[in-house]
């Protein structure tokens, strides 16, 4: 038998390139203000943008299913899993989204896996953004279609290979708001390209939906992209909606071939139904507190002015998503050590997640923070960056 000790050498080098990632515990619940590794800390890079994680309204509706349902679903949605609150909250999402119907899956990254692998096959042809997820490059690769990455939000780069591909269904795929930049899809152009060409439009909105678009219903919602303009939705609800799992939104026939023919639907067990009363308590949140999303907003807005002023290096982003672009990865790591010793938790983001030079420190804004808290945040970046 092959010795395991082999991979060793991949290890040490990940370790000399100062890329070795380790875990931080969390010793309370997910929020603004944490103990990691017994230590207070004020968190600035969880995904949980609106704050509903502990919204007692949210932890209220999971205790009450599963005092009712149980913990688990016990199979898979086409076994005996599929329950009610499933249902609901599919139908509801569809509503939100402007959808015919919405399909639950038990993540982001089955869903991008379930769907891409249904839609396509050898003879296709799946264009990427260059920076999407890892969840939609490993689906396109796995297809077995003919795979290329475009520049990103480069719109003419992608039609220039649109031009040179064959017969066969095209499946242009990106993500709404790109998780480590946290800057926006040219949507728009991307779906006038796709009609063009025939093609089908896919958009992940994981960081985008719950908080963009005047009722929250995420990019399609900002850039006022019906369901013929944008066939393919996906969303999360780990993220705006501080719960777990994720959906995919579109046609009739769309949702119906998925049930039928996505293998990363069918064949996993569904999520626990509390976790959909949850997201469904998270959904009348989202719809009915509009002033949650504003206060967002102006947290970002004050966190971008206050780092202009600083003179720092930030990208294009209206999001929650706010990177602190460093380079250097060691450099990156010091910063964060820097910080957290300040009381302030802010992952350092480095290769391979980001390209090569570009190691940088992924600040996130959630509308649980507090003004003052962002003006510490900025006060400690002063103290700590060269």
């Amino acid at each position: 038998m092959a010795d395991l000790s082999e991979l060793n050498g991949a290890l040490d080098q990940r370790r000399r390139q100062h890329g070795y990632r380790h875990r931080k515990t969390l010793e309370s619940a997910q929020g603004v203000e944490v103990i990691v590794d017994g230590k207070p800390a004020i968190n600035f890079c969880s995904n949980d943008y609106l704050g509903l994680v502990n919204h007692p309204d949210v932890v209220q509706a999971f205790q009450n299913a599963a005092n009712q349902f149980g913990v688990g679903s016990g199979a898979s949605h086409l076994v005996c899993g599929h329950s009610s609150l499933h249902h609901q909250l599919e139908e509801r999402l569809a509503e939100f989204t402007g959808r015919d119907r919405a399909l639950l899956f038990s993540t982001g990254y089955m869903a991008n896996l379930g769907v891409i692998n249904t839609l396509l096959n050898k003879d296709d042809y799946v264009f990427e953004d260059k920076l999407n997820h890892a969840s939609l490059l490993d689906g396109g690769l796995l297809s077995g279609a003919h795979f290329q990455r475009f520049l990103h939000n480069d719109v003419a780069n992608l039609e220039r290979r649109l031009k040179k591909s064959g017969e066969g269904r095209k499946l242009i795929v990106v993500d709404g708001v790109f998780s480590m930049d946290g800057d926006l899809a040219p949507l728009q152009e991307l779906s006038l390209l796709a009609e063009k060409h025939d093609a089908w439009l896919m958009m992940d909105d994981a960081h985008g939906i719950g908080v963009l678009g005047e009722n929250g219903a995420g990019c399609a919602e900002y850039f006022q992209l019906n369901q013929n303009q944008l066939p393919i939705l996906m969303g999360t609800l780990g993220k705006g909606f501080g719960s777990f799992g994720a959906f995919v939104a579109g046609s009739e026939t769309l949702i119906e071939s998925l049930i039928q023919f996505s293998r990363s639907y069918i064949y996993t067990t569904a999520l626990p139904p509390a976790v959909a009363a949850a997201s469904l308590a998270s959904l009348n949140i989202i719809q009915n507190d509009k002033p949650r999303r504003q206060h967002l907003q102006t947290l970002i807005q004050q966190f971008r002015a206050g780092a202009k002023a600083l003179g720092l290096k930030l990208s294009d982003s209206i999001s929650s998503i706010q990177p602190l672009l460093i380079g250097d990865n060691l450099q990156a790591l010091n910063i964060s050590d820097s910080l957290a010793e300040k009381g302030f938790l802010i992952s350092a983001i480095r290769p391979p997640t980001v390209p090569e030079g570009t190691a940088r420190l992924r600040i996130t804004l959630s509308a649980a923070h507090t003004e003052q808290q962002v003006s510490q945040l900025l006060s400690a970046l002063e103290q700590v960056l060269p």
